[in-house]
């Protein structure tokens, strides 16, 4: 069996990780991005195979790769892995999907027919905390499911402290930048966790000074299946971070919260809680998302999260959005 070999496409801050992971992990890796600046910074932090300049170049050799990673800004997502797709090579897709629903549809059909495939990688369905929580839900700890708060408010300069903010993808309208987009994750797991919104009311806009051109706040709330009612909040101004999901039921709340790296579980009216540390790190999850794909290479399962999860969550984008552009409630036409 010949070793796997991987061509991931943009080699900036996700692009690199993947490089270092896969590289970790016992894989030949290559690099395509069109700045040679950030080719000759990954080739510093890996032995790369080949590197390219453009996506034409890369194909042209695909016949040497086992699959590749598409780690590029949002607006070339679906280019990229259809040219890929079409050479016939397995997929690992940064989120979103898309900037916009219609070019995903294009992907979902070309997944479909191909039958090749497309592993998306939202990456908190990988942390075990995430991963607990849905157990316990599953489980009914806290009862019959009411209401739901998710929550992601993160002040972009932090992000990426090397570089200027304004030069980042996420500043730019173009490049798929934004809350919305970029944070989508946490629509992806309210859908995972609670099923299909039925209806949907949104808030998305520009409200704070940094100097960009995208959304920065996120209000929206979803109606989901069996009347569980969801708050989500997105932001790129807030300080100091917060990551959390609250699960309040008829017998208790669960808790979730990135930055304690802890799962809570309350059922009085004290602040007693039960309460489960965890001691994994940011990029475990990022591993195990490359660990599955490597497996979706060898033996062609059924990717864990899809092309058709990741088409759901921008059906429920194009939802927020028209909702916001209209003041007026949207419901979501028929199940995805």
């Amino acid at each position: 069996m010949r070793e796997t070999h991987l061509l991931v496409l943009g080699a900036g801050s996700v692009g690199k990780r993947q490089l270092s992971n896969f590289s970790s992990l016992g894989c030949m890796v290559s690099a395509m991005d069109p700045r040679g600046d950030r080719l000759t910074e990954a080739a510093q932090l890996v032995p790369l195979v080949k590197s390219f300049l453009d996506l034409e170049s890369a194909l042209s050799q695909a016949s040497i790769f086992s699959g590749a990673v598409v780690c590029s800004p949002p607006k070339f997502h679906v280019e990229q892995a259809l040219a890929v797709l079409e050479r016939g090579l397995p997929v690992l897709l940064e989120k979103p999907v898309s900037p916009d629903a219609e070019s995903a549809a294009c992907l979902v059909e070309t997944v479909r027919r191909r039958q090749i495939p497309l592993l998306l990688d939202y990456t908190f369905r990988w942390w075990p905390p995430i991963r607990e929580l849905r157990s316990r839900l599953e489980q009914g700890v806290v009862g019959k499911v009411l209401h739901v708060r998710g929550i992601m408010s993160a002040h972009l300069a932090d992000w990426h402290p090397w570089e200027r903010y304004q030069d980042f993808f996420m500043a730019s309208r173009e490049l798929g930048g934004g809350a919305l987009l970029d944070e989508s994750h946490f629509i992806d797991l309210m859908i995972w966790l609670f099923g299909m919104p039925v209806e949907v009311f949104a808030k998305v806009e520009r409200l704070s000074s940094l100097e960009i051109q995208t959304d920065d706040n996120v209000d929206a709330w979803l109606c989901c299946p069996q009347g569980v009612r969801i708050f989500v909040h997105l932001d790129l101004y807030g300080r100091p971070h917060e990551r959390s999901i609250t699960v309040t039921g008829e017998q208790g709340t669960l808790q979730w919260s990135f930055e304690a790296n802890s799962l809570r579980f309350g059922r009085s009216s004290a602040q007693e809680w039960e309460e489960t540390r965890y001691s994994c790190e940011r990029n475990d999850m990022f591993i195990d998302a490359a660990k599955e794909f490597l497996q979706i290479i060898d033996t062609g399962q059924r990717p864990s999260c899809s092309i058709e999860d990741g088409y759901a969550v921008l059906r429920v984008i194009e939802a927020m959005r028209q909702s916001s552009a209209t003041g007026r409630v949207v419901a979501m036409d028929s199940p995805c």
